[in-house]
């Protein structure tokens, strides 16, 4: 795969579900082809500074036998300057690693503290429909227990007048029950039909 600058700002990760970020492997595999690649032209690169280097030292000294140029003045070698010019790659390819990953840290952080803003901003508007709820319903057990504290004094005042007035109506029947004794405590009971 022949990677360019575009196919590494372009690149897409899938979203893992259950976790922030994305899917460690495919960024891994990612970051091992981006390593690949630039090692590929580190290398090319090494190679051509070679070439560059033993033609502009050939071309300068004129009709000279290529040994003699080579055991006079060594043209450098990929393996000698590849350390130097891999740390300097590897130092940008880490740079970029470290921002890719800053970047996907801080795109993880964004949509954490929306999800966590959208939650609590829910949680908030159940929280007050339930407090809404149960005020009404408060009023509502608090008018029904009026209603029933009403209907319990009417109860008991018409209990009390009740029975007032079966005491009265009792009482005047031992009255009357009295007054036709008394008036008729002559006549014998037999005669009373008893």
């Amino acid at each position: 795969m022949a990677l360019t600058p575009d196919d590494v700002v372009t690149k897409q990760f899938q979203h893992v579900r259950f976790k922030e970020g994305f899917d460690p492997d495919e960024v891994d595999d990612f970051l091992d082809e981006i390593v690949v690649e630039w090692r590929k032209s580190i290398a090319e690169a090494d190679e051509l500074k070679a070439k560059l280097a033993a033609y502009e030292s050939g071309a300068s000294a004129p009709a000279r036998p290529a040994e003699p140029v080579a055991a006079a003045a060594p043209a450098p070698s990929p393996l000698t300057e590849a350390p130097a010019a891999t740390g300097a790659a590897s130092a940008g390819i880490i740079e970029l690693a470290q921002r890719l990953h800053d970047e996907h840290v801080a795109e993880g952080r964004a949509q954490r503290d929306q999800l966590i803003a959208d939650a609590k901003a829910q949680a908030a508007t159940i929280v007050s429909e339930a407090e809404s709820r149960g005020r009404d319903e408060v009023a509502r057990l608090d008018r029904e227990r009026s209603q029933l504290e009403g209907r319990i004094s009417e109860l008991r005042n018409f209990e009390r007048d009740y029975r007032a007035q079966l005491r009265s109506y009792i009482e005047g029947q031992l009255r009357d029950l009295e007054t036709t004794a008394t008036s008729s405590g002559s006549t014998p009971v037999s005669a009373i039909g008893l």
